[in-house]
């Protein structure tokens, strides 16, 4: 009889009024949207206020689901550069919130994470959304983009991750995943 165990990863889509996270349980490859949504902090006026609102609440997530790792969307270069560094810190301190509590950490780009997910890194929000509908076989249509970008990281992560998962390889693009595990078609 084998042994199935679950493993539990979160992801993170960092923001600095509207953090986006999302906790996925693996079992055999099968893939489980455990918790999703949103951390909201335009009520604050300080910077320093919602970057302790991101670090607390997400150690209250990581508390509650326990994952083993943690994927979070790497800042992308923009012609703002107050919107980058403000970015920046949201995505240090979502990083040192798991650090803390003994999550791995891995980051994606925003171009990798939309072409693991769909097959196109120039894919819309709302295509990547679509996406993971299909993915989960479940509706999220619900949820705000900040929680599907966030989904769509930790679904990016299961999708190339070759660690403790063992799903057996690293994948470039959804096609190349559905090759390997055929159930999951849509």
């Amino acid at each position: 009889m084998a042994i199935k165990e679950k493993f539990r990863l979160l992801g993170v889509d960092p923001g600095s009024n509207v953090l986006g996270y999302a906790i996925i349980e693996v079992e055999n490859k099968a893939i489980k949207l455990l918790d999703m949504g949103a951390i909201n902090m335009r009520s604050f006026q300080e910077q320093q206020h919602k970057l302790k609102k991101i670090f607390e609440d997400l150690q209250l997530i990581i508390g509650q689901f326990q994952p083993k790792e943690m994927a979070i969307e790497a800042p992308f270069y923009g012609n703002n550069v107050q919107s980058m560094l403000k970015l920046g810190r949201a995505q240090g301190v979502a990083i040192a919130a798991a650090i803390t509590k003994g999550v791995a950490i891995t980051e994606y780009s925003p171009k990798k994470i939309k072409q693991a997910v769909t097959g196109n890194g120039n894919a819309s929000k709302e295509q990547v959304a679509a996406m993971l509908k299909n993915i989960l076989k479940q509706d999220i249509d619900s949820q705000s983009l900040d929680a599907t970008d966030a989904l769509a990281t930790v679904i990016c992560h299961y999708f190339q991750s070759d660690t403790v998962l063992g799903k057996g390889g690293n994948y470039k693009d959804w096609s190349a995943f559905i090759k390997d595990n055929p159930q999951r078609k849509g």
